[in-house]
């Protein structure tokens, strides 16, 4: 053997060791882990928006459902507090992702502005043809209803219509008994 070819078969077994070795050495960052941080960073913000989102429209939810009366006082004020906390958390969570949040403004204050926000754009209901044509239809037949009311039965007392010529609970003749 030649000592050319032992130099080129060393310096080949050179090569291949470092080539093997590549991976197992520590390596600086490189600009796509820095945008792979960068997109970690932002779906994380999407969610914590998304959260922040979802909060919202339960608190608006709520709020209008206690209006009409369907939730009482006591849950509606429990479970406002609970959404209230989440809200807050979220909010907290996003001002450590993003600095540019005012630090005079505290979360709970935003999430409140938030709603009222939310609350005055909700105010433009979208309504589709012919709903203002049903309305009133049915306030004519409510207001009609409340005119044919004639009495009552005078044998068992309910309630009857000024069309009604017979009762509709006993069957007696209401026309012979006025």
């Amino acid at each position: 053997m030649d000592i050319g070819s032992i130099f080129i078969l060393l310096s080949m077994i050179v090569v291949v060791g470092m080539i093997l070795s590549q991976p197992f050495q520590s390596r600086p960052r490189t600009s796509q882990d820095e945008v792979l941080a960068e997109d970690s960073v932002a779906s994380q913000r999407s969610a914590l928006m998304a959260n922040r989102d979802q909060v919202l429209d339960a608190l608006q939810e709520l709020d209008f459902d206690h209006t009409l009366g369907k939730i009482p006082e006591e849950a509606y004020q429990s479970q406002r507090v609970v959404l209230l906390r989440h809200g807050t958390q979220v909010l907290r969570q996003l001002d450590e992702i993003d600095s540019t949040v005012q630090p005079q403004e505290d979360a709970e204050s935003r999430l409140e502005n938030a709603i009222a926000s939310r609350r005055a754009d909700g105010r433009q209901v979208v309504t589709r043809p012919g709903d203002e044509d049903l309305e009133d239809l049915l306030a004519a037949r409510r207001r009609a209803r409340q005119v044919k009311s004639a009495g009552f039965c005078p044998k068992c007392g309910k309630p009857a219509q000024t069309t009604d010529q017979f009762c509709s609970r006993c069957g007696s003749n209401l026309e012979e008994s006025a």
